[in-house]
């Protein structure tokens, strides 16, 4: 294999491809990206055995071939020569990298070990605007859960339905938002990596449209010369009849933006602490924001419309401003069901997306 590039565009598509190698893995050859060499094109491609990333480039192929080389030290490397133009070839001594007046040498590993990735998927497909992909990707998958304790919760459930209805939670907080379907071939339901979700979210820009395929247990989404194959999850996930509340005894519409900075400067003097603890106390027309710990306390006033009886709760700072943050309009409404109930947050006007938060109980 051989074949001239520009350094930028290889330095991009290996930073690209590179995010699904593995990593603290016993097999080396998952730690690679596969280089394959054909006509003007070059395809590089790693796996970590769940996710997959193909990226596309053209350059001047003088010599076809395959070969893989270790990822992470390939990315770092190229990125120091983005400003060269760059001649890569096989040789005795693994790759040969020629750049000026130059040339390094690195180990690489036969393409031969490298796993059979299928990218013909494509039973059922859903198409979409990017833009709304994107969007609604935003705000539901930064409430997946982090631990391998329940797998499935690492995963969004995307429901294409008449619309998409895409749910996350961790055990301590829920997100559910909707977005349009341009069209679909079928309903269908998936569990979708949060991790895998992140990647096409990088991929995604503001127009056009998308198509993502599914066939059993698999996904797969391409744009603009990058292809994202993933596993999906597989289980029962939460059905959001049992956990979303539908009667609550306390209602308050305010303004996001100060409720947020409020809650930003409670986090501030919490840093440090486990719980993060805020406590709202609802009265009147007003919500006090008060947040207590070794370095000192907040107590501000944030102006509301109160529906229902005066409550006080505390919860988690970070869930609550991650849900602020992902709210989209200046007035916001929350819903609460008592002190020790789940309460809900969602834009004043356009209720397409939900978050429900669990309280804690404020020993203090």
């Amino acid at each position: 294999m051989k074949f001239v590039c520009d350094g930028l565009t290889l330095s991009e598509a290996v930073m690209k491809v590179s995010k699904a190698c593995a990593v603290r893995t016993t097999a080396p050859i998952m730690e690679c990206i596969k280089f394959s060499a054909t006509l003007e094109e070059i395809s590089l491609l790693a796996t970590d055995g769940e996710l997959s990333i193909r990226k596309t480039i053209k350059a001047e192929v003088l010599e076809e071939g395959e070969i893989c080389v270790p990822g992470k030290l390939f990315a770092d490397f190229t990125s120091k020569l983005s400003d060269e133009e760059i001649c890569l070839a096989t040789g005795e001594r693994g790759v040969e990298i020629r750049y000026r007046d130059s040339v390094s040498y690195m180990q690489a590993l036969p393409a031969e070990e490298f796993p059979r990735i299928d990218l013909e998927i494509g039973e059922e497909s859903f198409v979409m605007k990017q833009a709304d992909l994107k969007k609604i990707i935003a705000e539901t998958a930064f409430c997946c859960a982090q631990d391998d304790s329940r797998p499935v919760l690492k995963g969004c459930l995307m429901t294409f339905g008449d619309e998409l209805e895409v749910m996350a939670l961790d055990g301590y907080r829920l997100a559910l938002s909707k977005a349009a379907i341009v069209s679909k071939s079928e309903e269908r339901s998936i569990i979708c990596p949060a991790r895998t979700l992140g990647e096409i979210a990088r991929m995604l820009a503001d127009e056009e449209e998308i198509t993502l395929y599914t066939q059993g247990s698999m996904l797969l989404v391409s744009c603009g010369g990058l292809t994202v194959v993933s596993r999906l999850y597989q289980g029962d996930f939460i059905k959001k009849e049992n956990v979303i509340p539908t009667r609550f005894s306390t209602t308050v519409t305010l303004s996001k933006a100060m409720l947020t900075v409020s809650a930003e400067r409670a986090a501030i003097i919490n840093r440090g602490d486990k719980n993060n603890l805020v406590t709202l106390n609802i009265a009147g027309d007003e919500v006090r924001v008060t947040a207590t710990s070794d370095n000192g306390n907040v107590n501000e006033v944030v102006p509301c419309t109160l529906e229902g009886v005066d409550l006080t709760i505390s919860m988690n700072a970070k869930f609550l401003l991650d849900a602020l943050r992902a709210l989209d309009e200046d007035t916001v409404t929350v819903s609460f069901g008592g002190a020790i109930s789940p309460f809900i947050l969602q834009n004043a006007g356009d209720k397409h997306s939900l978050y429900l938060i669990l309280p804690v109980r404020n020993v203090a």
